[in-house]
């Protein structure tokens, strides 16, 4: 959504701080409570775009988010000595349960949940007199599917982590402690299962970016492939596939398409987090509160921006080459990447590795070195980075940060015809990926992906997966659930070690001050 109005009253109240019975009893006749916000479609619709407004927040979507996912993935290296203390230990594995990204995090998706609570709850006491009940039901539907991503991406990090159903409780003193995980995922399918009913399949004009059945059933594949059921995965992503058999979603012609400032909210696109052009980005700012609808990607990762974070090496040598015997140089590396001597600003300023003097027409790309075919190599990162149309040093841009799409969706399915279907059908998923215009691979079997058995077709998912997906906050989920199911021949983190982080910290302050933890709720190897 373009345009988000915040109810800035009941943000307010979720967030209580500990206080007598008496004062609590009393009602600010300047303020607002929840019983007393929500009355029409107005208040409640305002209410669910609170939520929206979260995942902009700098605790997510922002800036955090992207940088904790990526940096436990096996896809970054150090773009050089900018990188801030707290983003080098996630990327080193020297992170404890102090660490600001995880706190920050952590902090995010509660408040995320705390306001989808508000709108839970409240819905059905909206008077049916002022709402319709395809409206109520659609708003409860978006409230459940923000709970439930927030849901998923706390128990796939952190593992059993407190759950809160009720609005506007004072945490300060009435906390939970900690769910198991299979607690957490019937919260989440719970859900899932209610929104899928109640959302649309599309929107238009202002309101697209908000939740559809379509997101909710991949998500919901999503929750079961964590738990190592692929037939119900499979049941949900056939789903979203009869969706596209409807037109409502394709895989862009134009790969790069996906990652562009004028190309959000397209057909490939299942969910994303939308910033708004032009916006500024408030720093201490942990909402999207219409005067910090930017997001930081461009400037930390672009080649001429700050390039905290670089291709890792591993990542740069998936991708299918020439010199290594493949058939064709796989275009997602350029679309991807950017080299010493491409071009951008619209193709009027080449990038280089030195000094130069005629700085109109050539930048110096600073920093780090990648290791790419036997040479030391500036490599940096092109995706969601705005060099495209513009040669600015900072730049805060309003690149939407996809969530889900479509191409992930087929991978999936791939993944799950693999192991509970056909090879044929998953085979097929994978060279649909390969297949659209401005990639244009050859088609599985290839030279080194024979896939002619099980374990093959699997290797060749491994490998669509990290080069289709690079950099898209999934390889991380990836490496997690393939842990956890045994799927790993090798282990891909470099610092990983057995009881040692399968999951973030428990951050310290939770533990401090939730009444219901002691320092034994801590995971393994913190």
């Amino acid at each position: 959504m373009k345009n988000r109005l915040l109810a800035l009253g009941v943000c307010l109240v979720l967030s209580l701080p500990a206080c007598d019975k008496e004062s609590l009893n009393k009602v600010n006749p300047n303020g607002g409570t929840p019983e007393l916000f929500y009355t029409n479609t107005v208040e409640l619709t305002q209410g669910v775009n609170a939520i929206y407004a979260t995942l902009q927040g700098i605790n997510l979507a922002g800036r955090e988010y992207f940088f904790t996912l990526d940096l436990r993935s096996d896809e970054f290296a150090t773009g050089g000595g900018g990188l801030e203390a707290p983003r080098a230990q996630l990327l080193t594995g020297a992170h404890t349960a102090d660490n600001a990204l995880v706190n920050s995090v952590w902090n995010g998706f509660y408040r995320t949940i705390l306001r989808a609570n508000a709108v839970i709850e409240n819905a059905p006491k909206v008077d049916s007199k002022f709402i319709t009940a395809d409206m109520r039901a659609r708003l409860d539907g978006e409230a459940k599917f923000l709970r439930a991503w927030s849901y998923y991406n706390l128990v796939s990090l952190w593992g059993g982590v407190p759950i809160y159903k009720v609005a506007g409780k004072d945490l300060s003193s009435e906390t939970e402690g900690r769910a198991t995980p299979e607690a957490v995922y019937k919260l989440i399918i719970e859900d899932l299962t209610t929104a899928q009913k109640s959302l649309l399949e599309s929107y238009s004009g202002d309101d697209k970016g908000r939740a559809t059945s379509g997101a909710a059933s991949a998500l919901l594949g999503k929750v079961y492939m964590n738990q190592g059921n692929y037939a119900a995965a499979k049941t949900e992503l056939e789903k979203v596939k009869a969706l596209a058999d409807k037109g409502i979603y394709k895989l862009m012609p134009s790969y790069d398409d996906n990652f562009k400032e004028e190309t959000g909210f397209n057909d490939e696109s299942i969910f994303e987090v939308g910033f708004a052009p032009g916006q500024a980005l408030n720093w201490g700012s942990p909402d999207g509160d219409g005067s910090s609808d930017a997001t930081t990607r461009t400037q930390e990762y672009s080649a001429i921006g700050w390039r905290n974070v670089i291709p890792s090496n591993s990542l740069l040598a998936d991708f299918e080459s020439t010199k290594k015997g493949d058939d064709k140089n796989d275009p997602r590396f350029g679309y991807n990447f950017y080299r010493v001597g491409d071009l951008i600003n619209g193709g009027k300023v080449r990038l280089d590795s030195i000094n130069p003097n005629k700085l109109d027409t050539v930048i110096a790309v600073s920093g780090t070195d990648a290791m790419f075919e036997g040479k030391k190599e500036k490599i940096s990162w092109k995706k969601y980075s705005s060099l495209y149309k513009n040669k600015e040093t900072f730049y805060l841009g309003s690149m939407n940060m996809r969530v889900i799409r479509y191409a992930d969706v087929l991978l999936l399915l791939a993944e799950c015809e693999n192991e509970v279907g056909t090879a044929s059908a998953a085979i097929g998923y994978l060279n649909q990926v390969r297949s659209r215009p401005s990639v244009d691979m050859p088609s599985y079997p290839t030279k080194n992906y024979k896939v002619s058995n099980k374990d093959e077709i699997f290797a060749a998912v491994m490998h669509e997966r990290k080069v289709e997906l690079a950099g898209e906050q999934i390889r991380n989920f990836d490496i997690l659930r393939w842990r956890k199911l045994g799927k790993l021949k090798t282990e891909p983190i470099s610092y990983f070690k057995p009881k040692m982080y399968e999951l973030l910290p428990i951050p310290q302050a939770e533990i401090s001050n939730n009444s219901k933890f002691s320092q034994q709720d801590q995971n393994p190897g913190y």
